[in-house]
Formats: structure tokens, C-alpha cells, sequence
């Protein structure tokens, strides 16, 4: 991932209904959500949801598939990670003690396959 790349994901995470669209669907991997249903949640009319998934998705923070008469999206995970690791990769200067905290604020959430069993 290139610094380009970063940009170009952070300015579509950079307007509030894109960010709380973002945070939805990575709350519901891996299924996604249908559109319609995503619009519901966030109160937001289905023609704007329309323009903000467009957005996130040009900047391939989405994916969607067709499902009968719905476009399910969901979050492209691997894309976060590649927008977290650019932005931290860096990190104290190689200080692994000043990065602790951060690293110790996402493992809760997601721990590592060995810890989960």
C-alpha cells in the first residue's frame, strides 16, 4: 500500500455517515448487510447511502455481490489492515515499548488464533 492508496481510503472515512457505514459493516462480517437495510440502521435516505457506498467502495473499503434482488456489502478487512499497518508500520522509531499500549488496545478485540484456543 502506497501512500496514494491511504489517502485515497482515509478521505472516504473522512465524512460521518461513510466512517459509521465502515464501522456497520465491519460489525457484520462476514456477512455484510443488503443497502437497503444499511440506509434503515443509519437512518440515512437510500439515495445517499447509494453515494457513500460508491465512495467506500472506489476507494475498495467495500466490496458488494448481488444477491437476488439486493447488493450485500461488506467491509474489505484486509484493506483496513493494509491502512493500519501503513500508518503504524513506522511506530516509535522501532521502540517497541511506546507502541505497546496500541498493540495491547487492539488485541481484545481481535485476539491472535493461538491465544483464542
Amino acid at each position: 500500500m502506497d501512500r496514494e492508496d491511504v489517502l485515497a481510503c482515509l478521505s472516504a472515512l473522512s465524512q460521518g455517515t461513510r466512517l459509521d457505514t465502515f464501522r456497520l459493516l465491519v460489525r457484520h462480517e462476514p456477512d455484510g448487510l443488503p443497502a437497503g437495510e444499511i440506509a434503515r440502521q443509519l437512518d440515512v435516505p437510500q439515495n445517499t447511502m447509494s453515494t457513500h457506498l460508491a465512495i467506500l467502495t472506489r476507494a475498495r473499503l467495500l466490496r458488494s455481490e448481488r444477491q437476488s434482488r439486493s447488493i450485500v456489502y461488506r467491509a474489505e478487512l484486509d484493506r483496513l489492515r493494509d491502512v493500519t499497518v501503513f500508518l503504524v508500520k513506522d511506530c516509535c522509531d522501532g521502540r517497541a515499548e511506546i507502541c505497546q499500549p496500541l498493540l495491547a488496545e487492539l488485541l481484545p478485540c481481535c485476539p491472535p488464533e493461538s491465544a483464542a484456543r
